[in-house]
């Protein structure tokens, strides 16, 4: 469109280029006096003409082949005095060439619009995009031989192989999903009524074999449908060809395109039933259909149209089965087939096709009364119709009330949640305010779509994706964030994936002085105020991107406050924060020690500011500590050598006196027991007192 309009616009200033010179060449004839006595004072400028011409018209274009007569003019045209704001008089030319030289850069610059920029902020998350190195049959090298000549090299052409995942192969299935829908749904009506085949034959033979080359079309697509193997899309056509070929959707796809129109010349043209082949595609457009519900943001809407569909599909089917068997059996024969065509009232297409449709209706759905079948065959329809008729019901039922559950799950889970919080503060006999605050809260929820739990929907995505979703739903909030914008990707992953949303009422207190910080805040949404300890005098303002209670958990060596809140912080309106507990920051920044570096700066300077920095005089550096802790270990891995040597020995020692106990207790009760048995003599007198002789050692 910009080269058309390029043409055009080169066009029209050739033929301003053509009436301009005719008249210059009037002008110069009679002013050629006056450019003999001027040339010298005009020599300078014409020569900074000539160069500002040349430089913009040295611009590498693809175009610049059309305009270098162009280029050629304007450079020897010299500059009028007296003409600077008109395209007459001297250098009318020049400022006519450029001109079109300023609309030759406009339109290729049309023609060449540059991409958008990615967002650096999620650049720097994502990194890198992964490029595919160039797949190659053969490389140009010598020939190896060793003679030197160079081999021809066949070069692996760049394979059009369509992914399952792409638009284009997902756009290919709605228009092969249409002509499957159109077989299925106008090849019965053609059989069926003779009259709509024989009204329409030329649009019919158009749409017939228009649908044929879809078919065919489609299989050249499924030949070149690419599969991931080990995770990489194949591209080799032979491996495609094999495992299309060995499917059972090949035998189909070669089913519904055999050329049984070919039978037109024996049987007719008006014989609809032999393209009934083409319904064995079926499976495209249950394919469409499943990708479809997958990518659309209304799922439930899908299911619910997709089911209809069916239903009518089925219905219509019915309707055309419905007037053949009338027409087999004579139509007006008995009272339930469809009455006599010779009726006017019954005899056009319009009101043959309605009423089978309406008996279809009423029989498949059994909630009206029609006229009694009167033969077998009819009879068998009927139970048949009613068979289908119930699992229709049934799946009528079961599909909606499913889909229904599935629209209102979200709804009616949150409805529980705030039902047993009301019980709770009822049994409790919390006061009305709160009750009515707490309500409200739940309310402002639900209103701005909040009360669903992200880290429970997103739970089962690997972290990357998780990550990569928050910063997008959060980028304007997190861009805004200081601590963000410098660190490096990997802390980024691991802080955005510890953030919980919190959701504060009017009034409420985030922080008050003097407490424990055991988490930080990032403002999402809302405004928060710093206000004094009355809660009314606000000394700063907060809004979206400030993040706060980074001091309190950071334990800032020299703080006054040490672990405990600087300043009372409250929400003045509803307010959506993001949380990050004291352990989940330590946890992320302890491989991170820049960053942490950075968040102890930024803690210091604050502090600093308040006045609430102690000045630490003496004390260890950084490098000093670690060299005392470096030593302490040492020291200690000394003790511990030093007790284990004497646990060693204290062991050893109190086993050899153990043994040497035990060989003076053996000695000692082997010698004592020879001395008893000779010196101790007892007897026993007459008047049976005991007496002993005692042998003195």
């Amino acid at each position: 469109m910009h080269a058309c309009m390029y043409v055009c616009v080169c066009a029209c200033v050739c033929v301003c280029v053509c009436v301009l010179s005719q008249e210059m060449t009037g002008q110069m004839l009679v002013e050629s006096a006056d450019l003999t006595i001027h040339r010298l004072s005009v020599k300078t400028s014409l020569e900074d003409e000539s160069d500002r011409a040349e430089s913009m018209l040295s611009r590498p274009s693809v175009y610049d082949d059309t305009s270098s007569e162009l280029q050629r003019v304007g450079v020897i045209e010299p500059q009028g005095l007296h003409s600077q704001n008109s395209f007459r008089g001297r250098g009318a030319l020049s400022r006519l060439v450029s001109m079109v030289v300023t609309l030759r850069d406009w339109a290729h610059k049309s023609m060449h619009e540059e991409e958008e920029r990615p967002d650096s902020f999620l650049e720097r998350f994502r990194g890198p995009e992964l490029q595919m190195a160039p797949s190659r049959i053969s490389t140009t090298g010598p020939d190896p031989d060793g003679s030197g000549t160079n081999v021809k090299v066949k070069k692996k052409s760049d394979v059009f192989v369509l992914a399952p995942a792409d638009d284009l192969y997902y756009r290919w299935l709605f228009v092969i999903a249409a002509a499957v829908l159109y077989n299925w749904c106008l090849l019965v009506v053609r059989a069926c009524f003779d009259e709509l085949q024989t009204s329409g034959f030329i649009l019919w033979m158009v749409m017939d074999y228009t649908s044929d080359a879809i078919y065919i079309l489609d299989v050249c697509v499924r030949l070149r449908t690419g599969f991931l193997e080990q995770g990489l899309l194949v591209k080799d056509l032979s491996k495609l060809r094999d495992s299309y070929v060995r499917t059972l959707q090949f035998k189909l796809d070669v089913v519904s395109i055999l050329p049984t129109d070919l039978a037109y010349i024996a049987l007719g043209v008006h014989t609809p039933l032999l393209r009934f082949n083409r319904l064995a595609r079926f499976s495209r457009m249950f394919e469409f259909f499943d990708r479809t519900e997958t990518r659309t943001n209304y799922p439930n809407m899908f299911r619910i149209c997709n089911l209809v569909l069916y239903i009518l599909v089925i219905i219509h089917w019915n309707a055309c089965i419905y007037f053949a068997i009338s027409k087999s059996l004579g139509f007006g024969s008995d009272q339930w087939v469809y009455p006599n065509m010779s009726d006017p009232e019954f005899g056009t297409l319009t009101r043959s096709y309605v009423y089978c449709l309406y008996w279809s209706t009423l029989t498949l759905t059994t909630i009206g009364e029609m006229p009694a079948p009167v033969r077998d065959e009819e009879y068998l329809f009927v139970v048949f119709d009613f068979l289908v008729g119930v699992l229709i019901f049934a799946t009528i039922v079961g599909n909606v009330g499913s889909m229904i559950s599935n629209m209102n799950a979200t709804r009616a889970e949150f409805q529980a949640r705030i039902d047993a919080i009301k019980h709770y503060m009822q049994f409790r006999k919390v006061s009305k305010e709160l009750e009515a605050r707490v309500i409200k809260w739940f309310d402002y929820l639900w209103t701005n779509k909040k009360a669903v739990d992200e880290q429970d929907v997103l739970k089962n995505l690997p972290n990357k994706l998780r990550a990569e979703i928050a910063i997008n739903v959060h980028l304007e909030t997190l861009k805004k964030v200081r601590i963000f914008q410098d660190c490096e990707a990997g802390l980024l992953v691991e802080l955005v994936l510890k953030l919980r949303p919190q959701v504060f009422s009017p009034g409420d207190y985030i922080c008050r002085k003097g407490d424990i910080g055991k988490e930080m805040y990032i403002i999402k949404e809302g405004r928060l105020a710093v206000v004094a300890d009355d809660g009314v005098t606000q000394y700063a303002l907060l809004t979206s991107g400030s993040c706060f209670g980074e001091i309190s958990i950071l334990n800032i060596r020299g703080s006054k406050m040490g672990n405990r809140r600087t300043a009372n912080i409250r929400s003045i309106g509803y307010s959506d924060l993001f949380c990050l507990s004291k352990d989940d920051l330590m946890e992320a920044v302890m491989e991170y020690p820049d960053a942490k570096k950075v968040l102890e700066e930024r803690g210091r300077e604050i502090l600093q500011k308040e006045g609430l920095l102690e000045e630490l005089t003496g004390g260890l550096g950084a490098e000093q500590m670690e060299e005392k802790v470096e030593r302490l270990e040492g020291s200690l891995d000394v003790l511990q050598t030093r007790f284990a040597r004497l646990h060693s020995e204290y062991t050893a020692t109190q086993q050899r006196l153990k043994q040497r106990l035990t060989m003076l207790e053996r000695q000692l009760r082997y010698t004592g027991s020879g001395f008893l048995s000779d010196g101790n003599e007892s007897t026993i007198d007459g008047d049976g007192m005991h007496s002993e002789v005692n042998i003195h050692f």
